[in-house]
């Protein structure tokens, strides 16, 4: 199995920031909600993490007894001269583009199609038969990772276009679960959460 956890409350979810690619820190709550993680996680064969502090610290606080390896083909996507910014002040015409071609690159980022590319071949690194990591004999690889990428991961799995994207929630310290069925991966769980944390 591949468990996808998106990291706890970061102090830029708590301030309404967009975060991207800018490395900020765990709030309480969001340490507090990583380690309500590991009880959806059963037995653990692997850990990997984005190398941004959210995703890294998430890992440790959800997994303490595996050190994560960085793979950041699931780094979120990087908003460019956005990154940092207050929602509210974002420009409404940045989320039409965004919203209406998954090709737009905001100036110094990323497109979600570029995402999408590059956690689709992850998965299919992952799932391919000769990959093992979604094959953990000694129990199932996590992965800490972001909205963006998460989502990515979800469309994959569906064979989904890129824009459903814009249909799924995902919480703070979710967990997504993907598995291999008889004709190849399968979604077992999307935005699964542990119980309340406050």
């Amino acid at each position: 199995m591949l468990h996808l956890v998106r990291h706890g409350q970061s102090t830029a979810n708590a301030a309404s920031l967009l975060a991207g690619q800018i490395d900020v820190e765990l709030t309480d709550l969001g340490r507090r909600q990583a380690q309500a993680v590991k009880a959806l996680l059963g037995e653990v064969g692997e850990v990997r993490s984005s190398s941004l502090k959210r995703a890294q610290d998430t890992a440790q606080l959800a997994i303490p007894h595996r050190e994560a390896s960085i793979d950041d083909r699931f780094i979120e996507v990087d908003y460019g001269r956005f990154d940092g910014m207050a929602l509210a002040e974002i420009p409404r015409e940045f989320w039409s583009a965004w919203r209406e071609d998954p090709h737009f690159t905001p100036e110094g980022g990323e497109s979600l199609s570029a995402v999408r590319q590059r956690v689709s071949d992850a998965l299919e690194e992952l799932f391919s038969v000769k990959g093992e990591g979604a094959r953990c004999e000694d129990g199932s690889l996590v992965i800490v990772s972001h909205v963006s990428p998460i989502k990515a991961a979800v469309a994959w799995v569906l064979g989904a276009s890129d824009d459903v994207v814009w249909k799924m929630h995902l919480s703070n310290a979710s967990v997504t679960t993907i598995g291999m069925g008889p004709t190849g991966p399968v979604l077992h769980t999307f935005n699964h959460l542990p119980g309340v944390v406050q």
